[in-house]
């Protein structure tokens, strides 16, 4: 009787008009993001359109506001990022790959999972104390292209993991299961199967890593790259700075025109981070189509 009251249609009625309340709750919230973002997109763009020109992208950072350009940041946002990538990406892969298909279940194990978890969760200003006194420090790596490399390396490392991990469990068993009755080895399985099954899950957790990693300011800060730089770096063990201290520096001072600086130093990340994102997405999509 009490669960046949529980579907009474004044029941169904009630339960109706929670879903829809909930529904229009979610629609208000959602399309209240997207006008804020749409009103700082607008803002930034009428700020910055103005400065943004072939002198802004070739001239390096000025005291004179019309002689101000963005060279140098943007040229050290493609090394960091490249390096990042070039260290984070194998890594978190073989991790991910190991703790699923290699890993027995144990203490340590569990121990690792966990600390993973929490790591994906840690404040970026950590991962620049450690970048800090590890790498600048401790192996004497100095304000170079590496050392930032190395140190969002580890910031994005537990989301590359993480996600790639969810990518790999998400391939069926029966697939390996089939693999194995043919004879494969555990490596010929995990090459040939698991991994292209897995590929598109695994790129849009490097997708979100790396866009972490372009808008990251606090590590770079504690790290000590340089706000003010006239030149290019020309090796991993050079000075640099980038794109998010380069417009932190322009938006932190008083004159109206580094303001202005500023946002066309955001509109300038923001096309590199649409770009980068749609060269992986591209890349996700085609080998998706390739499974």
């Amino acid at each position: 009787m009490s669960s046949f009251a529980q579907t009474t249609p004044s029941n169904i009625e009630k339960r109706r008009r929670q879903a829809r309340l909930f529904k229009r709750f979610c629609q208000v919230v959602t399309w209240s993001g997207v006008v804020l973002l749409a009103i700082l997109l607008i803002h930034v763009s009428r700020q910055g359109l103005g400065w943004l020109d072939y002198d802004f992208l070739t001239s390096f950072p000025s005291r004179f506001p019309e002689k101000a350009g963005i060279k140098s940041a943007l040229v050290g946002t493609v090394w960091l990022i490249s390096f990042t990538a070039l260290f984070s990406i194998p890594l978190g892969v073989s991790a991910a790959l190991y703790l699923e298909e290699y890993a027995r279940p144990s203490r340590i194990k569990s121990f690792i999972e966990i600390n993973i978890a929490n790591l994906a969760g840690v404040p970026s200003i950590v991962y620049g104390i450690l970048g800090l006194a590890v790498f600048v420090r401790g192996f004497d790596l100095g304000r170079s292209v590496i050392a930032g490399a190395l140190t969002m390396t580890l910031l994005v490392l537990p989301v590359i993991i993480i996600a790639s991990r969810e990518a790999i469990r998400a391939v069926p068993s029966t697939l390996r299961q089939a693999a194995f009755a043919l004879g494969a080895s555990r490596w010929q399985v995990t090459r040939d199967h698991v991994l292209p099954s897995a590929l598109p899950g695994i790129l849009t957790g490097v997708i979100l890593a790396m866009s972490r990693t372009i808008g990251e300011t606090a590590p770079l800060i504690m790290i000590g790259a340089l706000t003010y730089v006239a030149f290019t770096p020309e090796g991993p063990m050079d000075s640099f700075t980038a794109l998010p201290i380069q417009i932190f520096n322009w938006s932190s001072r008083h004159q109206e025109d580094f303001h202005a600086l500023a946002a066309a130093g955001i509109l300038v990340l923001l096309v590199v981070l649409f770009a980068m994102n749609g060269i992986a997405v591209f890349i996700r999509n085609r080998s998706q189509k390739g499974n």
